[in-house]
């Protein structure tokens, strides 16, 4: 079970792993790949759906699984180096070839006019990204504070046309259906769509303020213990982080964390200035709470 924009990711990855796994084992594997809004994807496991595996775009939405029924240990984020996160993404913005609005950070993005596409940060783990990323530059600004934060994200929001449930919904939204002058997006999400319709069609923009984005991965203990598939699935994360892992990963445009990896394509990504969760609002279980369970900040400024 994967969040939304990790299809071509993953179809790379486990044709490779199969590949690996029958050398090592001589035994053939299939792997199944489902793929939605992140938090969406973590209640269909809570609520039964027997997955191995889950690759999600942030770590409350797995420890929803700790959390409600006990489906995996919780510290499971020791189990795997780098807190489980094999990669590294961020956000930026998708603007028509020419950039016809002049969208250079995320001050633009709550002009008068400017038509915003971006996912909901009630089900999209993408969209709970972009969100805190738009919070905490409003934040840092001379004179921010949690004040001015929520009034920004307000206007932010009051200007987005399409609240699609997953990233992968959004950019169809924005790329497909014309809707929209710009799209926040995953930044992989982003290269992906300029190098399947062309740069001739789409730009990026890098913003000066970004945030740290770092997908987990676990295996799904009471699943894999019931269906004696532990040591295929714990091999099957394992091998994200190998070399060819890695060089998978940056060719689908994840930031790697291998260092040889990450200098090799090092020019890939645009350099940008990063916060991370933690610094900013003291974790995922921080942020859920103030800002997208019920009745928090998302509640109070969707109020239309």
């Amino acid at each position: 079970m994967s969040y939304d924009p990790t299809r071509e990711l993953y179809q790379d990855f486990n044709a490779a792993f199969a590949k690996h796994w029958k050398a090592k084992s001589g035994d053939n594997v299939t792997i199944k790949q489902s793929h939605g809004g992140s938090g969406k994807q973590a209640r269909s496991v809570i609520d039964g759906l027997e997955a191995d595996v889950v690759t999600l775009a942030l770590a409350y939405d797995v420890d929803a699984l700790h959390d409600n029924g006990k489906l995996i240990p919780a510290d499971w984020q020791k189990r795997l180096p780098h807190n489980a996160s094999p990669y590294t993404s961020t956000i930026v913005f998708l603007v028509r070839k020419g950039n016809p609005k002049g969208l250079k950070d995320w001050n633009d993005l709550v002009r008068p006019g400017v038509e915003v596409i971006t996912p909901n940060p009630k089900t999209s783990g993408g969209a709970r990204w972009n969100y805190l990323a738009a919070w905490a530059y409003a934040a840092k600004q001379p004179g921010g504070s949690d004040a001015t934060a929520k009034e920004f994200v307000k206007k932010l929001f009051a200007n987005v046309k399409v609240l699609d449930s997953g990233a992968r919904g959004s950019t169809t939204t924005f790329v497909e259906r014309g809707i929209g002058d710009v799209l926040i997006a995953w930044e992989n999400e982003a290269y992906l769509a300029v190098k399947e319709l062309g740069p001739d069609k789409f730009e990026i923009v890098t913003p000066s303020l970004s945030i740290l984005a770092e997908p987990p991965v676990s295996v799904v203990d009471k699943v894999v213990d019931k269906r004696g598939t532990r040591a295929v699935a714990t091999a099957y994360l394992e091998y994200l982080y190998s070399p060819e892992g890695q060089e998978i990963a940056a060719q689908n445009y994840y930031r790697p964390i291998d260092p040889k990896v990450a200098a090799k394509y090092a020019k890939t990504f645009a350099p940008v200035k990063l916060f991370t969760i933690d610094a900013e609002f003291g974790g995922w279980q921080k942020a859920q709470k103030a800002h997208f369970a019920d009745g928090g900040v998302f509640d109070q400024i969707s109020v239309r």
